[in-house]
């Protein structure tokens, strides 16, 4: 008997992720202190890689190396079911990467805290959102290796 391939399967390519690693996105990622988001707010920097706004800061201690928050206005989509399906598809996104960027900081010493917002009007495919959401890791790769530069 043939079994059909599953559809999952042409959803995201399974073959490029490393057997040795952990892709996970455990509680001390996550940027949840209203404290901490607030002073990223006013004192971190930002860049746009079009569909998001992500503002980040390096900081000098943090419960993690790599700290992580998202939001979607609410304005652009009413219905929560899709604000709720645009962040777990960018979380996904991003448990799938960010491993080059934790162990570059770890190497580095530093703590980084990064909020994506959500600036598109239209609800994205996640292949789109995997795409862009490597762009914005490679760019703060470059940003936290300029910053140790700047430092030594």
């Amino acid at each position: 008997m043939i079994l059909p391939v599953p559809p999952w399967r042409d959803f995201f390519n399974f073959d490029c992720l490393s057997a040795t690693q952990r892709y996970r996105f455990g509680r001390e990622e996550k940027l949840k202190s209203r404290k901490a988001i607030e002073q990223l707010f006013r004192e971190g920097d930002s860049f746009s890689v079009f569909p998001f706004r992500v503002i980040w800061k390096l900081t000098a201690t943090a419960p993690a190396h790599l700290q992580v928050g998202f939001t979607v206005s609410s304005k652009q989509f009413k219905k929560a079911v899709d604000r709720n399906r645009i962040k777990r598809l960018t979380r996904e996104a991003w448990r799938l990467q960010k491993n080059e960027l934790q162990l570059s900081l770890q190497e580095n010493g530093k703590y980084l805290s990064v909020f994506f917002i959500f600036v598109g009007n239209e609800l994205p495919d996640y292949p789109f959102l995997f795409g862009k959401t490597t762009k914005v890791i490679k760019r703060l790769i470059k940003i936290a290796h300029e910053n140790h530069l700047a430092t030594t």
